[in-house]
């Protein structure tokens, strides 16, 4: 972390990364453990995943009202507590009722942890821009690269637990105590809000204003294309992977590589483009790049391992989630009025996540589908993403305000930071 960002950046970035290692130290293994360990049948396995994903990627916008309704440090609080209980409830759920209680809770957790944290980094990253005129883009970059080396080095984490007796549940209090470290580190450093500019918003009143912003709403569209793309990981990457070689035993490095290449390269590769590219632009830059690794896949010669080309889509949809991450993330404190900051990256998580949901189903009928065909509809989907971007009211300096009724003005107030002491 650079000596450049203040404290309270180092602590945001820092359990961000710690709470993707504690996670992913679990996940990974839980439908083995759901199937083999508990001899769940295949589609209760999905239906538990499922409800994970929905209770956490579905209920952000519900994390980000109430950060900014009551601050965010007893949202992380409770998150961070929320997490503790869930992972010790799993390490010990042996029947059906209790293992869906206890994923409910553990993403129920991240619902409130991840968008107050987010929307934290997002408000100090503009005021650290204001203050030193470095780009917000490369804190967000940093944050991006920490949950990244978490999400690497939590599965190797997981995977040394499993080794011993009772693995799993080695593993899920391994996750606990990483997380009674965050909820540890929050408590004694996370500052409180000052009561002063603690604004009593009605939620109607909130989620009205966010959602008719139109240039918001066009970059939720954006980044959801963006995340549709993203879950072809999970699903078109296996099956392609499955047909070229036989099997899918060497998925696990691809997820690897993925995660290896944000460690290293986030931070040189922001560091260029923050300098070069408006954020709009690297908006549209990433979404055309994540377009072109799924065109790459039937352009790219087939050698004889068949791996060559699914490398080539997750080399380009990684490097396409470098570029317009951070961009993104961005731009929604410019997009939306700064008391709404959480609630706004709630939603932006939350849209995204119901568009994956169908997007999902339509993608995965395309999986019979003849591959030119295949591979063209879903290079389809983050161009349009980029088509949309284009449209977003960003000036090649990237800081556009807030006006009224969706439009937008100049604002370089620097007290957008609530007045908070780090």
């Amino acid at each position: 972390m650079s000596a450049a960002t203040t404290p309270y950046l180092r602590l945001l970035t820092t359990t961000q990364f710690a709470f993707n290692t504690g996670f992913y130290a679990v996940l990974p293994y839980l439908a083995t453990h759901l199937g083999t360990g508990l001899g769940m049948t295949g589609w209760l396995i999905g239906l538990v995943l499922g409800l994970r994903t929905f209770s956490q990627q579905g209920l952000f916008v519900i994390g980000g009202a109430l950060t900014d309704r009551y601050g965010p440090r007893p949202v992380v609080l409770t998150g961070c507590a929320l997490r503790i209980a869930g992972f010790g409830w799993l390490a010990f759920a042996a029947s059906t009722a209790t293992v869906i209680g206890a994923v409910l809770l553990t993403g129920f957790a991240a619902a409130l942890f991840s968008p107050a944290v987010e929307s934290e980094t997002a408000r100090e990253a503009v005021r650290h821009e204001q203050q030193t005129g470095t780009p917000r883009a490369h804190v967000l970059a940093r944050f991006s690269a920490a949950g990244q080396a978490g999400a690497f080095l939590g599965p190797l984490l997981g995977s040394l637990l499993l080794l011993l007796d009772g693995g799993f549940r080695a593993a899920c209090l391994a996750g606990v105590l990483v997380f009674v470290a965050v909820l540890a580190g929050h408590a004694r450093l996370m500052p409180h809000r000052d009561p002063v500019t603690r604004t009593a918003v009605r939620t109607t009143a909130a989620v009205r204003h966010v959602l008719t912003r139109r240039p918001f709403l066009l970059l939720c569209l954006a980044y959801s294309s963006y995340l549709v793309a993203y879950n072809q990981l999970y699903l078109s990457l296996p099956a392609e992977v499955q047909r070229a070689t036989g099997s899918q035993a060497a998925l696990g490095w691809f997820f690897a590589l993925s995660s290896l290449l944000v460690v290293l390269a986030q931070l040189p590769l922001t560091r260029w483009s923050a300098h070069r590219l408006a954020p709009r632009t690297a908006l549209v830059t990433g979404l055309a790049t994540v377009a072109a690794g799924f065109a790459a896949v039937p352009l790219t010669p087939a050698d004889p391992s068949g791996l060559l080309p699914p490398a080539a889509l997750v080399v380009l949809l990684t490097l396409g989630q470098m570029l317009l991450v951070p961009a993104a993330r961005g731009l929604v404190p410019d997009l939306v009025d700064d008391r709404h900051l959480g609630l706004a990256t709630g939603a932006l998580s939350s849209v995204s996540g119901l568009a994956v949901l169908g997007g999902s189903a339509a993608t995965g009928a395309l999986l019979d589908a003849p591959a030119p065909v295949r591979w063209a509809v879903l290079a389809a989907v983050p161009l349009a993403g980029a088509a949309l971007a284009l449209t977003l009211p960003v000036g090649a300096d990237g800081k556009q305000g807030r006006g009224d009724g969706g439009g937008v003005g100049v604002e370089t107030s620097p007290t957008r930071s609530g007045g908070r002491t780090p």
